[in-house]
């Protein structure tokens, strides 16, 4: 019924898969997985178990011991390859019989080259997954005072995806990791639409708060019964949860706040999204220990996710001329100038993460990440391997500059020739590698707002794009970004890629930052005591400068810098 060994395409590759913001080749080698309906292909790093592997796609083995091999749930058949031999872990939980059949324990299973397993039983269907170890930064930091009560949750609320982290504070361990979609979404991708949803009907903001209040429950109840093995009484041992997100996602989650937040008057100020029900919280959560922290955010558009970044990053301590940008379906900036941290946020639509986009979809397995040009093809590799199933913002950045570099899609963003309803594909096999003249659109629009915005900031600080020092991406991009094909097309500025530094989950990382420190919420006042916010909607020029920066081609000129360090915001 299924493949030897003998008939699989082996292969082994060297993939990039950075530390930090550098990138260091990591072995991949090919895992084929055959579930109880289909054949999945994905690729495996070096040293990683099978199960770890398996948890960041949708077909997680059963589980309830966080990997150790004591529960002996997470049972497959494997049907050969290069293994690691049976550990004592597998002697102990799988008989003589099971182990000659092929069985082994998806925990205690590692790659040392291509291999085959059949995956009879998996899990549960489930949204949450966990969130690949290359995306996590780490987090340093340790409070050994805590005698019980020990762990802690983290939690980035962002507007498509929430993601998830548990701590074990005392010892500094991060226990494991989930992210899966925004509940919310069902009441809209823009998040005006679900601000007036709420605003129309009191219970309509009772429903979106409790839809976002119970997914981030749900993840820590699933970290706890597949990495630890109990829920409730663990549940209780939780000492608190710190919470980070974009401003409007904090009044959804809080319920309040909406009504200031839709007012374009209050956009410069501080928003109240303090929550005054955490009675309410603890009971729902089965959490009665738990302190719930949720850092105020820094102005009507601009969230403590941003304050979470530039934690993460550090951006204050670089020098003069540090840029960064988180990439989402709001996407936020923020300029160190070496006195003043100026921030702004852009509504760049949710193109980036692929939501709008034909064949748009998170980075996760199937996503195409990148693309190649390879002898007048197209050659798209996708997360983990598998079949193409569409693009995430990365993928979709390379698809766009190949195109236009091509000429096949001019700089004004129309094509050279109509492709037709179906869009252009880039492997005529497979329909979902299609690019559409909307989908060019939507993501030259979200583009033109990034640069805009980047652009604001540096007359406001009154430097040019060649006072840039450093540049941290951070958000939707993930790992995976081109940076010469970004700048090709104007995403990003045209300076050395060497000051450049990707980092997936920075948000989340900052969140586990102030998590493991003794005073969280000081360290994010502290760090917004700073911040200077400017609002692009009363800013002198933003219009003219997004105009300027909807074509498809590098930012800047000589013209343009003379512009910028002279064009100052009144």
């Amino acid at each position: 019924m299924h493949r030897q060994l003998n008939a699989i395409e082996i292969f082994t590759q060297t993939q990039t898969i950075p530390s930090d913001h550098v990138r260091k080749p990591t072995a991949m080698a090919c895992l084929i997985v055959h579930s109880t309906t289909e054949q999945h292909r994905i690729n495996v790093a070096d040293g990683q178990s099978v199960r770890d592997a398996l948890d960041i796609t949708e077909m997680r083995v059963r589980a309830a011991c966080g990997g150790t091999g004591t529960c002996g749930a997470c049972v497959v058949r494997l049907v050969g390859g290069e293994v690691t031999a049976p550990t004592v872990a597998e002697y102990m939980k799988l008989s003589p019989d099971e182990r000659a059949a092929g069985a082994r324990l998806a925990c205690q299973l590692r790659l040392m080259g291509a291999a085959e397993i059949v995956l009879d039983q998996p899990a549960p269907p489930s949204q949450w997954k966990s969130i690949p170890p290359e995306n996590l930064i780490a987090a340093p930091g340790s409070l050994p005072s805590l005698a019980e009560l020990i762990y802690g949750v983290a939690v980035d609320l962002g507007t498509t995806h929430i993601r998830v982290a548990l701590w074990d504070r005392r010892h500094g361990k991060r226990i494991a990791t989930r992210h899966g979609p925004n509940p919310q979404g069902a009441f809209g991708a823009d998040v005006l639409n679900r601000l007036e949803a709420a605003r129309a009907r009191p219970e309509r903001a009772a429903e979106l708060a409790k839809l976002a209040r119970s997914a981030i429950v749900q993840a820590v109840r699933d970290i706890l019964a597949r990495d630890v093995g109990e829920v409730t009484p663990m549940l209780a041992q939780i000492s608190q949860v710190f919470v980070v997100g974009n401003t409007a996602m904090l009044a959804l989650l809080t319920s309040r706040g909406i009504n200031d937040l839709v007012n374009p008057a209050h956009w410069q100020s501080r928003i109240d999204c303090v929550p005054k029900d955490l009675a309410e919280w603890h009971a729902q959560w089965y959490m009665p220990n738990a302190e719930i922290v949720l850092p105020e955010p820094v102005a009507g558009f601009v969230g403590s996710d941003l304050t979470a970044d530039l934690l993460a990053t550090g951006l204050t301590d670089g020098p003069p001329g540090s840029l960064l940008l988180d990439v989402g379906t709001n996407t936020e900036v923020a300029l160190w100038d070496g006195r003043t941290l100026h921030v702004t946020s852009v509504p760049g639509g949710p193109a980036f993460e692929g939501v709008g986009i034909r064949y748009g979809m998170p980075a996760e397995p199937g996503a195409i990440s990148s693309v190649r040009d390879a002898a007048g093809n197209y050659a798209c590799e996708t997360i983990g391997g598998s079949e193409a199933r569409g693009f995430c913002g990365s993928g979709l950045t390379d698809a766009i500059a190949l195109l236009v570099a091509n000429g096949i899609v001019k700089q004004s963003g129309r094509f050279e020739v109509s492709p037709g309803p179906d869009g252009f594909s880039l492997d005529p096999a497979n329909p979902r590698t299609a690019i559409t003249g909307n989908d060019v659109d939507a993501f030259q629009r979200a583009k033109a707002a990034t640069a805009a915005a980047m652009e604001q900031l540096l007359a406001q600080a009154q430097m040019a794009w060649s006072d840039l020092r450093r540049l941290c991406v951070c958000g939707a991009f993930g790992r995976t970004l081109n940076l010469q094909n970004a700048q090709a097309i104007g995403l990003l500025p045209p300076i050395n890629p060497a000051m450049i530094e990707l980092h997936a989950d920075a948000s989340l990382a900052g969140c586990e930052m102030a998590l493991l420190s003794s005073d969280g919420a000081g360290r994010f006042a502290a760090l917004a005591a700073r911040i200077k916010a400017t609002n692009l909607s009363l800013a002198a020029g933003f219009e003219n400068r997004y105009i300027d920066h909807l074509r498809l081609r590098p930012i800047g000129s000589h013209a343009e810098h003379e512009r910028i360090s002279s064009c100052l915001i009144a």
